[in-house]
């Protein structure tokens, strides 16, 4: 009888059958868990919330304008942006950065989804910075919204004058912003395991304690406050204002603000070093 002739078997393509396959990669993660993020931020009440916000904003800015019809604002576009957009988006971006991002990382050691996220073939990086994108993209919806309200109503004054170049850099300016803020809260946010202290210690701090700070500095101590992320907030004004004097002398108080190159380069290093050193506590934080 003869011998049966062994058959050769061909390695199988991709993973065995039942087998999980492949894990993804870090940043494959990050912008998977980034989606699933934006898209609870998009179902929630405190979307609902900003918009209310956006809502509320605009009401009683376009009531104002249409009651008094004051001519300072609606004469030209410069004005008319340099006052709504600039004084609107600067208030949003906190509301959203605290709304967003106050609970974001210490939400996870409070309700123990980190705990169970840990368990998984994940990096603490790839968590961080998927919440972070989807509380940067939940935060530029909602200042996305506000412009388009206003261009809206602007059209009805400077009909296709109401787009300009002004508009456009003024709103780099402010996502740039945005991106240095959201970094800041994620810190503050990854020093606390409790939701209500990240939430309620972020807004102090920027609704009150940075405006509270730079008063002291200039009035009181003659510092200019470059160390503090809301001093940049200015240039946000810029596009439609000029540059203003760097410092100005009043009563014996100088005031200071900051140059354009100035407050770029604070809103670049605080999203870089508070980036960094909010990641590195959160990796180093245990789950209890």
């Amino acid at each position: 009888m003869n011998a049966p002739t062994p058959t050769s078997v061909t390695p199988s393509e991709g993973p065995p059958a039942g087998s999980l396959g492949s894990v993804p990669v870090s940043w494959s993660q990050a912008v998977l868990m980034s989606r699933y993020q934006f898209r609870d931020y998009l179902r929630s009440r405190r979307f609902i919330l900003m918009m209310g916000i956006v809502a509320a904003i605009s009401a009683i800015l376009i009531t104002v304008v249409v009651h008094f019809r004051p001519a300072g604002i609606i004469g030209n576009s410069t004005a008319f942006y340099g006052t709504l957009w600039t004084s609107g988006v600067e208030v949003l971006i906190v509301f959203a950065g605290v709304i967003f991002g106050g609970d974001a990382i210490a939400g996870e050691f409070q309700n123990k989804t980190g705990y169970f996220l840990m368990g998984l073939p994940v990096k603490r990086w790839s968590v961080y910075a998927g919440k972070y994108l989807a509380a940067f993209a939940a935060s530029l919806v909602t200042i996305g919204v506000y412009l388009l309200v206003l261009i809206a109503f602007g059209s009805t004054y400077f009909g296709a004058g109401a787009l300009s170049l002004d508009l456009g850099a003024s709103f780099v300016l402010a996502v740039l912003y945005l991106s240095a803020l959201l970094g800041t809260v994620f810190l503050f946010s990854s020093l606390f395991k409790t939701s209500m202290y990240g939430v309620l210690i972020v807004a102090v701090m920027f609704l009150f304690g940075f405006t509270l700070i730079n008063t002291l500095l200039e009035d009181l101590v003659g510092i200019e406050p470059w160390f503090i992320v809301t001093y940049a907030d200015a240039v946000i004004g810029y596009p439609f204002s000029g540059v203003p004097h760097h410092t100005t002398r009043f009563a014996g108080v100088t005031s200071y603000a900051p140059t354009y190159v100035e407050g770029i380069a604070i809103m670049i290093g605080y999203f870089l070093w508070t980036t960094l050193v909010g990641l590195l506590l959160f990796e180093r934080e245990e789950f209890t």
